[in-house]
């Protein structure tokens, strides 16, 4: 049976062009491209109908050599990850998603963080020391996102670690002792001062830059005035639906949350 090979270079995948112009990840009988001794290919969760799924590293994309017949005929390209999300299936660019979260897991878990020795692969998704016997499985950094609404407007604020000069939504990672609901209604406190109502969960999305999990939800406006934690977010404000500023990509829950807040309007961003 053929396999799936998702193929990085750092955070570049290695796509496959398709005969009508689009593109997908190689899936052939062995290897597609020359490996060493020292590649360490992973075995991951194979595919519902049976495909199995490997991937691994290439230290220099520049030096490919290409093995499979049909691979070299119809051409290939390294692409971003995030970019990959434009061009694959929502389920291979999923896939490849977990495949770059273990290979980041790899990469981070050479040696033991008690004794020091060398790790050795015990299943596809743990270690253990070969020292001291410590186990490991791959890191899981669980954060809310929450679209807080307040009759036809959305609360949207600008972070200051965002690439470029769009909105997003209140999120923050979870912390030890507490729970989804109470992570979603601390953030919202921390970061604008507000109080919220009728939370409501509504979907959550593996999100591997480098290892997350995002877990979303929509609430309710109750009381208070936005007072922006300096330190986080640089802007927020309130936005009717029929007044929306430039919002995340696709690919994020955050603009899931989004679209779904304002179907509900009729509207639809014309927005990537």
């Amino acid at each position: 049976m053929k396999t799936y090979y998702f193929i990085f270079s750092k955070t570049d995948l290695l796509l496959q062009r398709t005969s009508d112009g689009g593109y997908t990840i190689p899936c052939c009988n062995s290897v597609p491209v020359k490996t060493f001794a020292w590649t360490h290919i992973i075995n991951v969760t194979p595919e519902a109908d049976g495909t199995e799924v490997k991937t691994f590293c290439i230290d220099n994309p520049s030096q490919i050599e290409i093995t499979d017949e049909v691979l070299a005929t119809a051409g290939y390209d390294f692409m971003g990850l995030r970019e990959s999300f434009y061009h694959l299936t929502e389920a291979l660019y999923t896939k490849a998603g977990k495949c770059h979260e273990l290979l980041y897991w790899d990469r981070n878990t050479q040696f033991c963080g008690v004794c020091g020795a060398p790790m050795r692969v015990q299943t596809d998704i743990s270690k253990v020391c070969t020292a001291c016997g410590k186990e490991v499985w791959p890191q899981l950094s669980p954060a809310i996102i929450v679209l807080i609404y307040k009759q036809d407007e959305v609360l949207l604020v600008h972070a200051r670690n965002f690439r470029s000069n769009f909105y997003g939504l209140v999120a923050g990672f979870v912390e030890t002792g507490e729970t989804l609901e109470e992570a979603v209604r601390r953030e919202v406190m921390e970061e604008t001062g507000l109080t919220i109502k009728n939370l409501r969960y509504i979907a959550s999305q593996p999100w591997p830059y480098p290892c997350g999990l995002m877990v979303g939800y929509m609430a309710e406006y109750e009381s208070g005035d936005i007072h922006l934690q300096r330190e986080e977010l640089s802007k927020g404000a309130w936005f009717r639906f029929d007044n929306m500023p430039r919002v995340p990509q696709k690919l994020s829950i955050a603009r899931k949350l989004i679209d779904k807040w304002l179907a509900q309007y009729g509207v639809a961003l014309e927005q990537d």
